[in-house]
Parts: structure tokens; C-alpha cells; sequence
């Protein structure tokens, strides 16, 4: 395509030297070009210059050129083993000419390492009739599905081996070669499609690759160089997402862990945080602000007579919506607390709503409440004598559900993962389910979005020092910031000994992410971990018990400097913990039961005794 007068900002002597330039230039040349002139512009918007002219302006907005960067990652699919060859060949050119390169098959790549990478080289064969190759099907799948981040700061090249007797002719290497750009990734040098006899195909897009990725790192110091001024203020920039202002995060993946047969449903919820800007670490929270159960709601509204779609308001800023879509996702419907029962008894038809609130008996009220909700006090003493709009302006604002945070961001960034058990059980004559976790095993599905934000916990947190031991007991639930420890420690690459006690009913059916666990005890991640699966013997067997069992070793550990972690029920397991170490410490310690307490304490205010129960 030529350049002419009306489609371009230049004039005509510019417009010809041009024509006459562009055509001659190689690749590298115009990646080098490219470059030079989006440092131009960077390094004229970081000194504020005020004659700019609208092409300056249009430069300084366009996309900075590749870091210089010299590590280069390659990327393999292969049936026949050609591009396995291929990529290992490409490997060693690249080594020789001074990059640092890292060669995988796809099935081998850490998915979560995507984002990491600037350079990005795929050598791709077609398998079948348009299939990716066996070893690349669950990296194609990743690619292609929402759970892709967006991958503005990579520069990519693609190299498809194929065969044209197929109809479908290198199709997986097009499909990775569109979806990176789709992604925000820049290519770096065109696709190759190479057909059964690809040797000169191939080496000519090396060749091609070499000279470009050359090209991109003299560019790439350029920019840098140029637009140094603009980090001199080293303000960093927050996310606004808060827990007044949450994040509506969408849901990549919603899976139930425990297998079939089970009494339990856990639920394995990962979201997408791409665009969010939120960070997290290992041990923090994510609050959730779920809706309630729109059964529930239309039960509610049965009891009431109250029309579904007439106009309530819903806030001090006067924002109004339907009643029964204002019940779903805005009020708290299933909380009884005294101060919502002290005025709903004012408006009540059955006035024994007041022996309730009767101050000489506070254990009446307290019963009455534990396990029900609005629902259960119109149908007691309703009808209640006022309007909807007058009931609704008593009730609170749904409050949000904390999870503890089950991935660390190191391993998946844009993403945060956790760990749900669903809550349903009969009380006073009907089902209850939990307002969030049915919410969220039940209605939230893939695609969908969740209002979200984070809840830093300082009170949770890994030792500084990755070489200090940790011991973590984590039934059910409990197990969830553990796996975001031992996934922060697997990246970081720490070599501090770690200890996991896990608990649940039954090993066949609840046992929480043991694939994982496995994983990390063969690749010494993980230094032992011990189970109790209270439901598989005859007398039931706890996580406290197995500590008592290995007591000797455990204080061992405490000796050597371990930090001990409980996470999961507050009410009986963690108690039951905490007494179980304490026994410990006095036995093993030969303490007595004050200087065991003391013990515990001093570790407690070294921050080597943490818990997150609830």
C-alpha cells in the first residue's frame, strides 16, 4: 500500500521520500524504525513539551517497543516429534547468538508463567484434521479459553509445521498466531505455514526471528533510555477496587472437589482479576457480596403480599429498583439481629414479638434468632402492619462473605482462587442454605461476574525468611490459604521445610486438592504431610490427634524456629488444636502448664503462632 497526501499526515515530498524508503526496508529494520520512534515520542511526553503537534501526540500514545530483554522462551506442540527438533534447533541458534533461552513442550509450561514472558517463540505441528498435538492440546486449550491473561507486553512468533494434503493446513499454529494477537501481544516476525518438506521454510523464519529479536532489543534499550524521566516520581499506581467500591470480577472456573458419593460439596471457585489492578498476598481474604436465594425471596414476597415490581428505594442517594430484584441483590434478609427485631416488633400484628426482647430472659431471643430469618418472623407474628418500602428501610446492606484466598498471585496472576464448602442443613421446619456459598455452588457460573475486593490479613502471613520452617493444620476448608502458601513458596523458590496436617470425612471423596499436595511432596516443596479422615475408622480420628501422635517431632520443629498455622472452625477444631499444642509443648518441653502457655505466647508475639478461624 502506498502512502498518498489524503491518507497520511505528511506532505508530498515527505510522502515520496517515504514511498521510496519503506519498500526497501527488511523487517528488523522496520521493528528498529518502529522503535526509534516511539522512544521519540516517549521521551517528548515525559519532558512535558508543549508544542506538540497531533502527530507527536498520536506517537507518545502508541505502544512502547519490547523491553531489551534477552531471554527468549520457545514454545513446542508436537505429535512426530519435528517440532520438538525444531524448537531445541532454534534453541541453541539463539544461545549462540547471545539470548538466554528457555525451550518447553507446551504440556511442560506452567500456564501462570504466561504473563511472565516478554519474548514468546511456538514451533507448532497440526495434528488430525486441525487438531493441536497431544502434548499441546491442554496449552491450546488455556490459550483459546477466558482464562487467557491479557498479554500486551509480549512480542511473539509463530512457526507451523503442517501438511497440505489436510484440509484444515497448520491450523493450530494460525489459531496460536491470532489468538496472541488478539490477546495484545505484538508479532514480532510473520508466521511461517511450512508444508511436509519444511527444512527451508523453517530455517528462513529463524533467520527472520534472529534479525528481529535483534532489532527489538537495540530498540528496546532506546526506550528505555528515553523514557527514564517519566519514573523518576516512583508513584505507584493503586487499584480504586475497595470494599465500598468492589470489583465485579468474572468467573473463569466453578468446580466441586469432593467426588461423588460424598456428604460434603466444596467448591473450587477461580475469578479473573485482569484489569483490576488488585494484588493480594498469601494469607489475605477475598470479600464476596453475593445475592440471596431468589426462592427465598419469592417466599418472602408470597408471605407479604407485596407487589415484585413495585419501586422501592434502596439507598441514601435515593437510587430505586424493583422490589423483588432490591431483595435478591441489595438487603439482608436472612439475619435476624435484636435492634432489626426491636423494630420489626413495633409494626408486627402479634404483639408476643415482645416477649422476644424480654431483658430478663436474654437467652430467649438468642434462641429464637440462631437459624432463622425474616421469613420465619412474618410467618410467627405477622402480619407486619406497614408498607414495603417502610420494612425494607429497616434492613441492611448485604454484607460481604470473607473466603481466605486459596492461590497466591505470583502463580496466577489476574486471578484469585478459593475454597467454598456449600452450607445447607434443616432448621425449625425448613431447608437453609447458606446465603454466599449457595449463592456460589448453585448460581454462579462461568462467565457470570461477582462483586469483589480484598481483605488484607497481616495477621496471616508467611515468614520473611523462606528458609524457616512452617507447620500448617488445615481441615476442610482450612486448607485453603495453605495451598496459596505452597504456591508463593514454590515460586519464590524456598527451601524452608514445610509440615501440612489435613483433615476431612473420607480420602476417597474429601480429600482437597490432593493431586496438588502429591505433586509438592515429590518435588520437596511440601516435607511431609500428615491426614486424618475422621469418617474411615471406627473411632473417628482428628487432625489434633495425628499432632499428639508425631508430638516429639513436631516440637522438634518448634525448637528449630517453625512457624505454626491453624486455619478453618474456630468453635471446636481450633480449640481443639491449640490444647493439643499446648500438651505438646508441656510434655515434649518438659514445661509445666504455665511455662507451656508462656511458650505458646512468646511465640504468638513473634508472629510464629497465627491463626485465621472463623
Amino acid at each position: 500500500m502506498q502512502l498518498q497526501v489524503n491518507n497520511s499526515p505528511f506532505n508530498q515530498e515527505q510522502v515520496d521520500l517515504l514511498n521510496r524508503l519503506l519498500p526497501g526496508l527488511t523487517e528488523s529494520q522496520k521493528i528498529w524504525l518502529s522503535g526509534y520512534l516511539s522512544a521519540t515520542a516517549s521521551f517528548q511526553a515525559a519532558s512535558g513539551a508543549s508544542a506538540a503537534t497531533p502527530q507527536a501526540l498520536n506517537a507518545a500514545a502508541a505502544p512502547a517497543a519490547p523491553a531489551a530483554s534477552k531471554d527468549v522462551t520457545i514454545l513446542y506442540g508436537s505429535q512426530s516429534g519435528n517440532s520438538a527438533g525444531f524448537a531445541k534447533k532454534s534453541a541453541k541458534a539463539l544461545q549462540e547468538n547471545g539470548f538466554n533461552v528457555t525451550v518447553s513442550s507446551m504440556s511442560d509450561f506452567k500456564t501462570n508463567q504466561l504473563k511472565k514472558v516478554q519474548q514468546l517463540l511456538i514451533v507448532a505441528s497440526t495434528h488430525g484434521e486441525g487438531e493441536p498435538p497431544d502434548n499441546a492440546i491442554s496449552f491450546h486449550e488455556f490459550l483459546l479459553g477466558k482464562r487467557a491473561p491479557r498479554l500486551e507486553g509480549m512480542t511473539f512468533s509463530v512457526l507451523a509445521l503442517g501438511d497440505t494434503s489436510y484440509e484444515l493446513f497448520c491450523q493450530t499454529g494460525k489459531e496460536f498466531d491470532a489468538r496472541l494477537e488478539e490477546l495484545g501481544a505484538t508479532r514480532l516476525y510473520d508466521r511461517v505455514d511450512c508444508d511436509v518438506d519444511f527444512d527451508e521454510p523453517a530455517a528462513g523464519w529463524l533467520k527472520g526471528v534472529i534479525e528481529a529479536l535483534n532489532a527489538s532489543a537495540s530498540a528496546g534499550s532506546a526506550v528505555a533510555e528515553a523514557a527514564a524521566p517519566s519514573t523518576a516520581s516512583g508513584i505507584a499506581v493503586e487499584s480504586s477496587y475497595s470494599r465500598t467500591n468492589p470489583f465485579r470480577a468474572e468467573v473463569l472456573a466453578n468446580m466441586n472437589l469432593n467426588g461423588r458419593g460424598s456428604n460434603k460439596e466444596t467448591r473450587h471457585l477461580e475469578l479473573s482479576l485482569e484489569g483490576s489492578g488488585i494484588t493480594y498476598q498469601p494469607g489475605d481474604a477475598l470479600g464476596i457480596y453475593p445475592q440471596n436465594d431468589p426462592a427465598l425471596v419469592d417466599a418472602l414476597l408470597e408471605a407479604t403480599k407485596w407487589d415484585p415490581q413495585a419501586l422501592v428505594t434502596v439507598n441514601k442517594n435515593g437510587e430505586t429498583r424493583a422490589l423483588r430484584e432490591a431483595l435478591i441483590d441489595y438487603f439482608d434478609i436472612t439475619t435476624l439481629s435484636k435492634p432489626l427485631v426491636e423494630k420489626l416488633a413495633q409494626i408486627a400484628a402479634n404483639k408476643e414479638a415482645f416477649e422476644l426482647l424480654d431483658a430478663a430472659n436474654r437467652e430467649k431471643f438468642k434462641a429464637y434468632a440462631h437459624g432463622r430469618d425474616l421469613l420465619d418472623f412474618i410467618r410467627d407474628y405477622g402480619p407486619l402492619q406497614a408498607s414495603a418500602q417502610d420494612v425494607v428501610s429497616l434492613l441492611r446492606k448485604i454484607p460481604a462473605r470473607l473466603y481466605s484466598i486459596a492461590s497466591a498471585q505470583s502463580a496466577n496472576p489476574d486471578e484469585v482462587h478459593l475454597t467454598i464448602g456449600a452450607v445447607r442443613y434443616e432448621a425449625h421446619g425448613r431447608e437453609r442454605k447458606g446465603v454466599c456459598s449457595i449463592f456460589t455452588a448453585e448460581r454462579l457460573q462461568p462467565g457470570d461476574t461477582v462483586p469483589v475486593y480484598i481483605q488484607q490479613n497481616a495477621n496471616f502471613k508467611l515468614p520473611e525468611d523462606p528458609s524457616a520452617p512452617i507447620i500448617m493444620v488445615g481441615p476442610g476448608t482450612g486448607i485453603a490459604p495453605f495451598r496459596s502458601f505452597m504456591q508463593e513458596r514454590e515460586e519464590i523458590g524456598a527451601d524452608g521445610p514445610s509440615w501440612l496436617f489435613f483433615g476431612d470425612q473420607h480420602f476417597v471423596t474429601d480429600f482437597l486438592y490432593q493431586t496438588e499436595w502429591q505433586r509438592w511432596i515429590k518435588d520437596g516443596v511440601l516435607t511431609r504431610m500428615d491426614v486424618a479422615f475422621s469418617r474411615d475408622t471406627e473411632e473417628k480420628v482428628y487432625v489434633q490427634h495425628r499432632m499428639r501422635q508425631h508430638g516429639k517431632e513436631l516440637y522438634a520443629w518448634l525448637e528449630q524456629g517453625a512457624s505454626f498455622y491453624i486455619c478453618g472452625d474456630e468453635k471446636n477444631m481450633a480449640k481443639d488444636v491449640h490444647s493439643a499444642l499446648l500438651d505438646i509443648i508441656e510434655t515434649e518441653g518438659g514445661k509445666s502448664r504455665e511455662e507451656a502457655e508462656n511458650y505458646l505466647a512468646s511465640m504468638q508475639q513473634s508472629k510464629r503462632y497465627q491463626r485465621d478461624v472463623y
